[in-house]
């Protein structure tokens, strides 16, 4: 069986808790056999991974219970644990939006751990933002996963998730428009999206390797006079690309205030 790594259940398994339980098995944090899944239908999961449409009462409870459902689907859960010997299961949301009051209000004996991971959880390049009953298992079971960084003000979890969370989408509109640029240009578009992918990834790396500020990294890049100073006269003009990320961002995190009312309701 699992020997002495951690059990868990997953209640919902789409894209996000998906990735997360992708990289777990292949990393071997989580054994497959110590996961269980309840999905409404059954996915195509990591091999040796149980599913199925309610909890096994059976046995003792998981180490994890990762809530992996749409916010509006709380107030229809299956049964959860009950206490045995081992004690509870700590619950960890990755539901957006959702605060550890309304969670806990729901789930009052539970340990509550609010994580919010990005997609690139799955090749252990990602961020997992955490918020809670901090427990260093926890970061050791988060650690293959990327980044991990404790919030201690819940009121800025909004704000996290609209920079992390949603943060890869908003690179991906960057990078097509990198490369919608470039077949503006003449090259042929498939050209185009390669170089484009190719440079954000580079960059990417480099500046995550790098003692200098990405704004440094910037300016060395750009010689006076020079065609990459031309561009960034361009995006630096009033601070036109600064106000427009700003924008973005604000819109995220005023979507997430408002997912949260909506839970506390």
């Amino acid at each position: 069986m699992s020997g002495d790594k951690p059990t868990m259940w997953l209640l919902g398994c789409g894209n996000m808790a998906g990735a997360m339980l992708q990289r777990w098995t292949e990393s071997g944090t989580l054994a497959a056999e110590g996961v269980f899944v309840v999905n409404r239908h059954d996915g195509d999961l990591p091999v040796g991974v149980r599913q199925g449409r309610a909890f096994p009462m059976d046995g003792p409870p998981p180490r994890y219970l990762l809530l992996g459902v749409k916010p509006h689907q709380l107030d229809t859960l299956p049964s959860l644990p009950k206490a045995q010997v081992g004690g509870l299961p700590t619950i960890i949301s990755i539901l957006a939006g959702v605060d550890i009051a309304s969670l806990q209000s729901r789930f009052p004996e539970y340990l509550i751990v609010r994580a919010m991971p990005n997609l690139p959880v799955a090749l252990g390049k990602g961020v997992v933002a955490l918020h809670g009953a901090r427990d260093l298992a926890i970061e050791v079971l988060m650690a293959p996963l990327g980044l991990v960084e404790w919030i201690d003000d819940e009121v800025l979890f909004d704000a996290v998730t609209a920079l992390a969370g949603s943060g890869p989408g908003f690179v991906y509109r960057f990078i097509d428009a990198l490369a919608d640029a470039g077949a503006a240009l003449g090259l042929p578009t498939e050209q185009a999206q390669r170089l484009a992918l190719a440079t954000v990834e580079g960059a990417g790396a480099l500046a995550a390797t790098s003692a200098e500020m990405p704004a440094v990294l910037a300016d060395r890049v750009a010689s006076p006079g020079g065609s990459t100073r031309q561009g960034l006269d361009v995006l630096d003009r009033e601070d036109a690309l600064k106000h427009l990320i700003h924008d973005t961002l604000a819109a995220a995190a005023r979507r997430n205030a408002e997912m949260a009312a909506d839970a506390r309701r």
